[in-house]
Parts: structure tokens; C-alpha cells; sequence
């Protein structure tokens, strides 16, 4: 029955894993957009991260993660026609490796952390039917990343102190083995891989220290028994120090410090970038996190942790319908515990507080849960737990901006599609995305060629993210002829004719954005969702009636959550809106121009 339920549970995990929901823009841009548009020679965004005078986010572990199955593709691929990878392609392997280690090596920590065969199976289950583990964990999120390496640097740490050394768990779980010589060979090589895992972890995220820092201070008596192993770690550590500190030198420095590697040692000495360095300083500063949002210091401990873990968080503590020998004191010398809170509480006094930043809490603290013995309430909980983890899946690994992906892989269709259709000779395409998150570039691929006469289309996007109706209005209308320029009526009406249009305008946004004040009538369909979007004099000039919206697309699967406004419209409404009109639309853009007679030229 165990083995039926987990390879359930592993069939949801990678129906989440190729579901194309955007969680945050982090899980892009600090890793998959950055080392395609190296790889690929696509076009591609480097956030102010990577621009900044001291950039605070490194390379060194993009390339094993993300660099490393990109360049196997890219291999895979020249062997057949003309060598071009599909960004298609190219996103859905970064989200089968995530998955893929998602599986292998959270698991596999599991089983070796929770040492006791009884409790492992609700361990490995819970871990297995959290939501958290469906969409955060196969995610290119660096939080995910730094997730794996919590609890592998835990095993190793655990393999290098020995068995004897494991405290007892708040179940008073038995180690499966109970021979304390290790030998030598074993903890040597965990040194070495640890000194590897402890530079990568710093270099992902600032953050990593965090959870291991009472984790590490249990095992400087254990390094102290054992001297070969501590010299394992300091050598490992230095030597991928080194190589850290020389890949991101030689990225961000350029052609000047990758021409030799005497040249590449000279920028070492005399300008080394040390990303976790210039990332520590800068999150120092509380004028830096405000530009990002600052929480109360409660955030993390009374508002994320609830939303990540559900009821599982009520089960970490003892309560009536446990047995009396639950083992409080077990359960504060639980290693994987202590990692959990020590972590949580050190991240509650950075004032910037996001959900994901507690990944590597969520998988410790589920492997401490212990089910409640009546058999009616471990039911309850288990129903309690699956309607948690199946509406938040459903929502945060399906429908939250889930449109924004299929959407931006398929634009050079949409674009092409568009232009035939209107018969334009367009060599420019400006699309403009409103209430969402901003999309990727390298997902445009390569250069588009016009159907027709195979010039290239150069697509620009514009990313409008929250902006409000007027600053859509006024984003548009810039890039549209205006109605009452100089050139004549008549010229005007020839050029419509002729779709003769220097540039085309698209928008790609969500159809709740569209209120129903945006409307002189009611809303139309969302099969059909083509529509005139009224302008006011400083948008529409006297002779305009405003913006016609074509629909080209439609992507069902996608709700816009940041959009939403409980306070002001109420519940029902806001959720009849962005849920009932879920779905991201992409339409084109042209003004309607009135003749004097009251004529309309173009449309």
C-alpha cells in the first residue's frame, strides 16, 4: 500500500513539474535566464543583480545545475538539422532536472536522516505529498537548490560524527546501525564533498549559513576526534573557493580576464568579485531591502511557515490526543529540528520576508511530525492535509501566472500568425505585458523572420508588471500613429487599408485586469474577448475613439493573485473576477480613428 501511494504521489510530482505556473520571477532571472542567453546567444535580461557595480549573485552554481543540462542539449541537439536548440525545449529540461533532483536527492536525504524504518515512511510521505515539494522543489528556484544542499550537508555531517552520534529523535527513533567506526575512508570523502556543498550553498545563497550553524557547532567535537576529516573540508572548501571566486572574476570581467589564465589570476589579485561578499553587504542595509519590501520580524514564524506547512504545523508540538511519552526533550535535540528553527528565527531578523526563503525548513520539519495514535483524528488529518496540499498545488503549481510561459514560448507564432493575418509589412513589434510578472527572453529563441518578405522582426517587450489603466493607456498609444497628426485623412485611410504599419502593438495581459468599468457595455466573452478600449483626450485625441483590442490568444490556465483587492471590491467579487474571468489573453493593438463624418478608418 506505501509503495502504491509514493509512486502516486511521484506520478503528481512530475505532472507539477511540467506544469509551465510562474511563481516568482527569482526561479528566471537568478539562473535559467541568464546562463541561456550565454549558451544560446539568445536574447536575454540581467537584472540589476547581475549590473551592479559589486554584483551580488554568482554563476558558480549555475552552471552545474542549469549550465551542465543545457550544454548536454545543446550537444543533443547540433547533431540534428541546423544545430538550434527550441527554448521550448530548453525550459522544459531545467524543470525535469529540478524534478529529477527533487526526487532523487531529497528523498534519498530523507531516508538517510530519519534513521528509524518505522517513522521514515511518514516522513518520506509527507515530504512526498507536500505541495511545496510538487511546485517550489521543481522549480529553478536557488531556494530549492539551497534546500538540497541543507540536507546533504546534514548526511554528510551525520556520516562523518557516526551513528552514536545521532541524537535521539522526538520518537525516540533508534539508528538502524549501531557500529561507531566509521572508517577512514568514508569520512575523508565526506569531508571532501562537504567543503564542496559548503562553498556552493554560500555562493546560491547568502542565506545557506543560516540552517547549518548549529548543525556545525555539534560537529566541531567530532572534527576535533577526527583530524583527517577536518583537513577533507578546509582543502575542499579552499580549493572551490578558489574556483568560485576565479568563475565569477573571469563572468563578470569579461573577455579582459578569460585570454589566459595568468591574466585571469592577475584580475584575482588585484579585482576579485566575491558575489556572497558584495550579497551580504548590500542586504546589510535597510535602505536596500526597502526597494524590495519589508515585513515585520513575525513574517516568517506566524504567516510563511503556517502557509507552507498547513496542519502539518500543528503536529510539531505535543497535544491531548498524543501519547504521554511524546519526547519533548528529544524533540529540542533533534538535529534536523534545531536546523529548522535556528534557520527560521536568524531569517526572521532580515526584515524582508518571502515564503520560499523557508524551503529548507519545510522537508526537517515534516520528517519531525508525529501523527496523532487515534485512529479518527490521524484520518481528519490526512483529509486535512490532502485538501491543503491539492487546492495550494492546484493553484501555485498550475493556475498562478500560468499563462505567461506557453504564452511567451508561442509568441513568435502569435506574432507571425498577426502579421499575415493583417497583411503588414511590420519590421517591429512592440508587446507589451500588463499585470504580470515580466516574461523571459530567451523564450522568444532566435531571431523572427517576417513571413513574407524574411526581413528579421525585432520584438521588443515592454513589461508593464502593475501599472495602472492610464499608464497602460498612455504605454500603448506611444506606439501608435496618432489620429490628428499632419498627415491627411486621406493617407490615413489609404495606410489602414494597406496595413502598411511600420510597427504592430500587442498586449498580453490577464483577462481580470479588464474591469467592468473599462466597458460601455457588458464584458464580452473570453472566447471572443475582442474589444474597443475607451481613451480620454490625453491618450485618444479629439478625432479617436479609442483602442481597438483584437483577440489573438487565449491561455485558460492562469489566475493573477497580485491583482486582486479584497479590501476594496470585497471577496466574492474579487474572487468571481480573477478566478471566475481566469485566463491570459494576448490581443492587437490599433487606435480607431473617426472620420468627420463620424466614420471609422481602420477597423
Amino acid at each position: 500500500m506505501w509503495r502504491r501511494t509514493y509512486l502516486l504521489l511521484l506520478l503528481i510530482r512530475v505532472y507539477f513539474a511540467v506544469s509551465p505556473s510562474y511563481i516568482h520571477p527569482d526561479e528566471i532571472f537568478q539562473g535559467p535566464e541568464v546562463i541561456a542567453g550565454d549558451l544560446f546567444e539568445y536574447r536575454n535580461v540581467r537584472t540589476w543583480e547581475w549590473t551592479v557595480a559589486k554584483p551580488i549573485r554568482s554563476v558558480f552554481p549555475l552552471w552545474p545545475v542549469y549550465g551542465l543540462p543545457m550544454a548536454l542539449l545543446k550537444a543533443l541537439w547540433s547533431r540534428e538539422g541546423d544545430g538550434l536548440v527550441s527554448p521550448t525545449a530548453i525550459y522544459y529540461t531545467l524543470r525535469v532536472v529540478m524534478f529529477a533532483l527533487c526526487f532523487v536527492l531529497e528523498d534519498w536525504a530523507i531516508h538517510e536522516l530519519v534513521q528509524s524504518p518505522r517513522k521514515r515512511k511518514n516522513a518520506v510521505t509527507l515530504v512526498a505529498s507536500s505541495y511545496v515539494t510538487w511546485t517550489f522543489q521543481t522549480h529553478t528556484f536557488s531556494n530549492s537548490v539551497e534546500t538540497l544542499l541543507v540536507l546533504w550537508c546534514l548526511v554528510l555531517m551525520q556520516r562523518i560524527a557516526g551513528p552514536s552520534a545521532t541524537p535521539s529523535s522526538p520518537v525516540d527513533e533508534k539508528p538502524a546501525i549501531g557500529n561507531d567506526a566509521v572508517p577512514r575512508r568514508l569520512f575523508v570523502t565526506a569531508g571532501l564533498a562537504l567543503g564542496f556543498l559548503l562553498v556552493l550553498g554560500v555562493f546560491n545563497r547568502i542565506t545557506f549559513p543560516a540552517f547549518l550553524l548549529i548543525p556545525g557547532l555539534q560537529l566541531l567535537p567530532h572534527l576535533l576526534n577526527r583530524p583527517l576529516a577536518l583537513i577533507a573540508i578546509l582543502v575542499s572548501a579552499t580549493f572551490w573557493l578558489f574556483v568560485a571566486i576565479a568563475t565569477d572574476t573571469a563572468f563578470y570581467t569579461g573577455p579582459a580576464a578569460t585570454t589566459s589564465f595568468r591574466a585571469l589570476f592577475s584580475y584575482i589579485h588585484i579585482t576579485p568579485v566575491i558575489t556572497p561578499i558584495n550579497n551580504l553587504l548590500y542586504n546589510t542595509k535597510a535602505s536596500n531591502l526597502k526597494q524590495h519590501g519589508l515585513h515585520p520580524h513575525y513574517q516568517h514564524l506566524l504567516i510563511n511557515l503556517p502557509q507552507l506547512l498547513g496542519p502539518a504545523l500543528l503536529l510539531l508540538a505535543p497535544w491531548p490526543l498524543q501519547r504521554s511519552s511524546f519526547n519533548v526533550d528529544g524533540m529540542l535535540h533533534n538535529p534536523r529540528l534545531t536546523t529548522a528553527i535556528t534557520g527560521a528565527i536568524i531569517l526572521s531578523v532580515i526584515p524582508h520576508q518571502e515564503p520560499r526563503f523557508l524551503l529548507p525548513c519545510i522537508p526537517l520539519l515534516l520528517t519531525c511530525v508525529r501523527l496523532p495514535d487515534n485512529k479518527t483524528w490521524r484520518k481528519r488529518f490526512w483529509i486535512a492535509w490532502g485538501v491543503f496540499n491539492g487546492l495550494l498545488g492546484i493553484l501555485m503549481g498550475i493556475y498562478h501566472q500560468g499563462g505567461i510561459i506557453p504564452a511567451q514560448l508561442n509568441m513568435p507564432n502569435t506574432i507571425t500568425t498577426s502579421l499575415l493575418n493583417t497583411n503588414s509589412n511590420a519590421k517591429h513589434v512592440d508587446v507589451h505585458w500588463w499585470k504580470t510578472y515580466p516574461p523571459s527572453l530567451y523564450m522568444l529563441g532566435q531571431p523572427l523572420h517576417h513571413p513574407t518578405t524574411n526581413d528579421i522582426v525585432e520584438i521588443h517587450t515592454d513589461p508593464l508588471l502593475g501599472a495602472n489603466k492610464s499608464t497602460l493607456l498612455s504605454s500603448l498609444t506611444r506606439k501608435l500613429p496618432p489620429c490628428n497628426d499632419q498627415e491627411s485623412l486621406l493617407t490615413k485611410f489609404t495606410n489602414a487599408l494597406s496595413n502598411n504599419n511600420p510597427t504592430q502593438v500587442l498586449l498580453a495581459a490577464p483577462f481580470s485586469a479588464f474591469r467592468p468599468e473599462y466597458f460601455a457595455s457588458s464584458i464580452p466573452s473570453i472566447s471572443n474577448f475582442t474589444f474597443t478600449l475607451p481613451t480620454d483626450s490625453d491618450h485618444g485625441e479629439e478625432n479617436g475613439k479609442g483602442l481597438r483590442l483584437t483577440h489573438l490568444e487565449t491561455y485558460r490556465r492562469h489566475i493573477n493573485m497580485d491583482d486582486s483587492d479584497f479590501g476594496d471590491d470585497g471577496v466574492v467579487p474579487t474572487l468571481s473576477r480573477v478566478v471566475g474571468r481566469r485566463g491570459l489573453g494576448v490581443w492587437r493593438v490599433e487606435r480607431e480613428c473617426a472620420m468627420p463624418t463620424g466614420e471609422v478608418i481602420g477597423e
